[in-house]
């Protein structure tokens, strides 16, 4: 049974020491009088004393009363070199002033102060305000650390999934290569393509919302798009000539039958699960519903499906198959953006103009893919 975590569990330093910051030695020692019994107690006469103690002695300190007005570096100094450096946020400050003016309290805030005490004050009340001030800058520091452990915990969970995401991607598109005896490269070549036009649509169509994460997904996911081969019989699947009708029909239900392999490993709430789903389902609709299986139109075929679409188009036409001699790259591009291999969308379109040197350059082998890869 899960139990509550400790202070200790998420390694919180327990701090015990106060700083007392104050030019005038009856005021320090007033201080001192009511904290000393439970408190290790520090002085500094100035400003600069105050900087130097929090520099050296930063993570002792649970408290530090500090005077508006003192020599070499008022309060508000030292207030601004505490957030200069980040120390305002582990170390509470209690502001002591007895000249105080409407603007001085607010810039004190502004800088992160958490409570102001006026001279002269009733050592009862500033034992009260000082012990709520600890206690909820303690607790708040207590939280903090513990959603960074939470934080931390699931960014250790979803690498360790995307480790077996990939691993599965790996093993599942081998497979594809050995039933249809295409080469590694094509599965490669449309996962490196689908980054590539990932760069773009991220640049160029912020609309989608896809994020740095999503794209790292939706590239593994695109190497199963053709993963419902597996199904498809060898006659078919490896005939030299055009395939009849009746041929035809069973080879567009290879995006049926991978859906139906993918929901073999589903998991809830899988994102990647989803991105390889709509991969497999749709990556053959087409933007004017002229596609399969669905006959999705336009923008009911997700994005992520279009870009694998479109990529896994131009590498079948620039690549030898059992059928087909392979097209040259411009003929290719041609074919595509002048709709002969189906309707793709306005933004596919765009994004292939603007990628089709890289896409030609990797084509014809001008640089290798643990190059691009990497990029």
């Amino acid at each position: 049974m899960e139990t509550m975590e400790t202070m200790e569990d998420i390694e919180i330093i327990e701090k015990n020491t106060i700083l007392i910051a104050d030019d005038a030695e009856i005021n320090r020692e007033m201080i001192k009088f009511i904290f000393d019994e439970q408190y290790n107690i520090i002085e500094a006469e100035n400003g600069e004393q105050a900087i130097e103690i929090i520099k050296k002695d930063s993570d002792k300190l649970c408290l530090l009363f500090l005077d508006l007005l003192m020599p070499k570096k008022s309060g508000l100094d030292v207030l601004a070199f505490m957030n200069e450096e980040y120390y305002i946020n582990t170390i509470p400050v209690i502001m002591i002033t007895g000249e105080a003016t409407d603007e001085t309290d607010e810039k004190a805030y502004e800088y992160g102060a958490s409570d102001i005490i006026y001279k002269p004050f009733a050592p009862n009340v500033v034992m009260r305000r000082a012990k709520n001030i600890m206690e909820l800058f303690e607790h708040r520091i207590y939280i903090e650390h513990k959603l960074e452990k939470r934080t931390r915990q699931l960014r250790e969970s979803r690498e360790k999934l995307e480790r077996s995401n990939e691993f599965l991607v790996n093993a599942l598109s081998s497979v594809v290569e050995f039933r249809s005896l295409e080469s590694g490269e094509h599965i490669q070549r449309v996962k490196y393509f689908t980054k590539l036009f990932l760069k773009y649509i991220m640049k160029i169509y912020p609309k989608y919302g896809i994020t740095k994460e999503q794209s790292a997904l939706i590239v593994n996911a695109s190497a199963l798009h053709d993963i419902g081969k597996i199904a498809i019989p060898d006659s078919i699947l490896l005939k030299p000539g055009k395939l009849s009708e009746e041929e035809f029909e069973e080879m567009k239900r290879h995006t049926i039958y991978g859906c139906e392999l993918l929901e073999k490993f589903r998991q809830e709430d899988n994102e990647f699960y989803h991105y390889c789903y709509d991969i497999c389902r749709y990556h053959h609709e087409r933007h004017d519903g002229n596609g399969y299986p669905d006959r999705l139109k336009g923008d009911e075929i997700p994005i992520w499906a279009q870009i694998v679409s479109v990529v896994d188009v131009y590498d079948a036409l620039v690549s030898k198959r059992v059928y087909k001699d392979p097209f040259a790259v411009e003929e290719a591009a041609r074919m595509i953006l002048e709709g002969e291999c189906g309707v793709f969308s306005p933004e596919m379109l765009d994004c292939f103009r603007l990628a089709k040197q890289e896409l030609f350059a990797v084509t014809e082998g001008k640089f290798s893919f643990a190059d691009v890869m990497v990029k």
